[in-house]
C-alpha cells in the first residue's frame, strides 16, 4: 500500500478470513484503493463522548457508490480465532454484515474491536483479517495528523476524527 507518507506491507489471512481477505483483494484487484484515503484516525483525545477508547486509521472509497461492493457477510474474531492487536487490518462497519470498502489498522492492542468488545452496541465486533508487516511508523504517523473540521466523510466518521488533510492512498497492489 503506496500512499503520500509512506509504504505500509500487509499480510492477510485468507487461511483464517477467507471472506474478507476475498473482499480486500476484490477492491485491490480491481484497482478501486487507488485515490482512496485514510481519512478518519481515532485517538484517545478525539473522542470524548465514547466511554470505550480505541485507536485506529481509517480508511477506503468512503461513499462513493460507484465504486463500491456489496457488502458482505461479517466473519467475527468468535469465527476466526483472530485478535485486534498492533497492525491489525479489520474491515469497518456500521451494522453486521454491512462492511464493504473501509478497512482500519489497529495501533496497539484493541479487545474492544473483538467478538464481545465493548466498543459496538451489538458486540459483534469487527472482522480482523490481517496485519502489518512493515510500516507500522507510517501508520502512527497518519495517526499524528491534525483532525476536527469535517471534511471527505462518510457515516463512520465523528468530525472530531475526520483528518484535515486526508492521506491519500496511491495505489494497493499484491506483492509476490
Amino acid at each position: 500500500m503506496e500512499t503520500d507518507v509512506g509504504l505500509i506491507e500487509l499480510e492477510l489471512y485468507a487461511n483464517k478470513a477467507p471472506g474478507t481477505v476475498t473482499n480486500f483483494l476484490r477492491y485491490v484487484d480491481d484497482k478501486r484503493y487507488d485515490g482512496a484515503t485514510f481519512y478518519r484516525v481515532v485517538r484517545v483525545d478525539n473522542q470524548a463522548n465514547n466511554p470505550v477508547k480505541i485507536e485506529v486509521i481509517q480508511g477506503g472509497i468512503g461513499s462513493d457508490s460507484a465504486r463500491l461492493f456489496p457488502p458482505i457477510a461479517q466473519e467475527t474474531t468468535q469465527k476466526t480465532g483472530l485478535k485486534h492487536l498492533d497492525g491489525t487490518l479489520s474491515l469497518a462497519r456500521g451494522a453486521p454484515n454491512s462492511g464493504a470498502s473501509e478497512f482500519f489498522i489497529c495501533i496497539n492492542d484493541q479487545p474492544e474491536l473483538d467478538f464481545g468488545g465493548k466498543r459496538n452496541p451489538d458486540g459483534m465486533g469487527f472482522a480482523a483479517f490481517g496485519r502489518v508487516v512493515t510500516g507500522m511508523d507510517v501508520v502512527r504517523k497518519i495517526q499524528q495528523g491534525e483532525t476536527g473540521k469535517p471534511g471527505p466523510t462518510n457515516a463512520y466518521a465523528n468530525p472530531m476524527q475526520v483528518l484535515l488533510k486526508p492521506v491519500v492512498i496511491r495505489s494497493v497492489r499484491r506483492v509476490p
